[in-house]
């Protein structure tokens, strides 16, 4: 362990002996990559006592000397993709990463009709490095989050997808990142980049899943629509049950786009997802879901930001939470109306579900409006399993923990029924169907983040 006063110096450190093999990549991102180090220098991890992260302790990840996963060696090698992390045969193009490094072995980018464009952000910065200038790293700000600054110093490799103009996919896209056990804590820095240009639609998978061991994930996506541009992205994160994994989702949508992210957490021991979407040109609309299912002593925290920067957009958001046995769910959603943002129609809701009388949600839905023609509401529950639906389910037969599990099961199921992907959608329900109450037991050896 490391002391919270030598963090700055272990990344510091890091970051020197990183300078020194960025002699291929341009001088804009080299320059970008200093700032967000030394922004971090400033920042350092954040606190409890800062309003966004109180219910959130990150010491556990700050006293851990993690290394980045790309210089260490992996005690074993992948030869293959696990079914469980793709659920059968994918229909579209693929790309992997392994421990956050691009793996032409195990993608499968050939052979598709698709017609987005799907490559390999390591090789981009140093065939095209201009390509990117315009979008990376210039929607997701660090300045006031310390992840996204060390993500944004050392990120190494990622996805980028462009949709080029005029085009529909049919095939979805699969950005799927691995990561494998090290002989010590080691961390990755994904970068992804999804640019939609007029007139297109799209639908982009992201998931990330890892073995039992200790290591952490810091996670970048940055997404533009240009106008009339429809996307349909899911994320889906089964990390290891000891991995810290923490990602921030920046997306700017334009005039008559349409955006809606889905995000499934289900692994991981402590695990952050900030999601912020700007509306940034009328007619935009985006459409925000998670489901977060935590068990022993997870600790899982959502973060969502709506900003709607202009007129006549709207926005729709429903967070639902499943926590049994010692496991904490945090959910914080905060919808912002610009002045001029005349008539918005924004609903915000989130619904937690406690199994046990040791599990804990913090709920904060919030609404900050400068306009005064908006239709703008907000809302959130704690509740447990109802004692009559059980009883229903009980005097027709059904025994109690069969009632309890069908009832959670329902409860989650308003969402993955919004999932467009077939293979995702029907792998994701038998999966969740298998973790529910009494189906086994989750552990977390480390320290909890209380």
């Amino acid at each position: 362990m490391i002391s919270v006063t030598e963090e700055s110096g272990l990344y510091q450190s890091q970051f020197a002996s990183l300078e020194k093999s960025l002699n291929a990549e341009p001088s804009w991102l080299v320059g970008v990559r200093k700032a967000a180090m030394d922004r971090f220098s400033i920042l350092g991890f954040p606190t409890t006592s800062e309003e966004e992260w109180r219910f959130t302790n990150v010491a556990p990840i700050s006293r851990i000397p993690f290394k980045p996963a790309s210089s260490l060696s992996p005690r074993l090698g992948v030869d293959r993709v696990p079914e469980e992390f793709v659920f059968g045969s994918w229909p579209g193009p693929e790309i992997v990463f392994v421990n956050g490094r691009f793996s032409q072995k195990l993608s499968s980018l050939q052979g598709h009709r698709s017609p987005i464009q799907i490559e390999n952000l390591g090789a981009l910065l140093v065939s095209k490095p201009d390509l990117l200038s315009t979008h990376l790293s210039r929607h997701a700000g660090y300045d006031e989050h310390a992840f996204v600054a060390l993500n944004t110093a050392f990120f190494r490799d990622g996805s980028v997808i462009r949709i080029p103009k005029d085009t529909v996919a049919e095939e979805p896209v699969h950005v799927l990142y691995l990561s494998t056990a090290h002989e010590e804590p080691a961390v990755s820095y994904p970068r992804n980049l999804i640019l939609a240009e007029s007139n297109t639609q799209a639908r982009i998978l992201e998931s990330y899943a890892g073995q039992d061991s200790l290591y952490m994930t810091n996670a970048v996506t940055e997404i533009f629509l240009d106008e009339n541009a429809i996307v349909d992205h899911y994320r889906l994160q089964r990390e290891g049950i000891r991995a810290f994994h923490v990602s921030t989702l920046q997306a700017h949508i334009s005039r008559d786009s349409n955006f809606s992210t889905h995000s499934i957490s289900l692994g991981g021991a402590l695990v952050r997802n900030d999601v912020n979407v700007v509306l940034d040109g009328e007619g935009a609309e985006a459409v925000l879901n998670g489901l977060y299912l935590g068990r022993g002593q997870q600790h899982i925290d959502n973060h969502t930001r709506i900003d709607h920067a202009k007129a006549h957009c709207s926005s729709r958001e429903l967070y639902k939470g499943i926590l049994d046995e010692r496991a904490r769910g945090v959910f914080s959603g905060r919808i912002i109306v610009r002045q001029g943002a005349q008539k918005t129609d924004s609903k915000q809701t989130n619904k937690n579900l406690l199994l046990s009388d040791e599990a804990l949600a913090n709920t904060n839905p919030q609404l900050e409006i400068y306009a005064d023609d908006v239709k703008c509401t907000h809302g959130a529950t704690v509740g447990q399993l109802s004692s009559e639906a059980i009883f229903y389910l009980r005097s027709r037969g059904i025994g109690l923990e069969s009632a309890r599990h069908l009832l959670t099961y329902a409860f989650a199921s308003d969402l993955t029924n919004r999932i467009k992907i077939a293979s995702v959608r029907e792998g994701l329900e038998r999966l969740l169907f298998s973790n529910l109450p009494g189906t086994g037991e989750l552990e977390t050896p480390h320290e909890r983040p209380d």
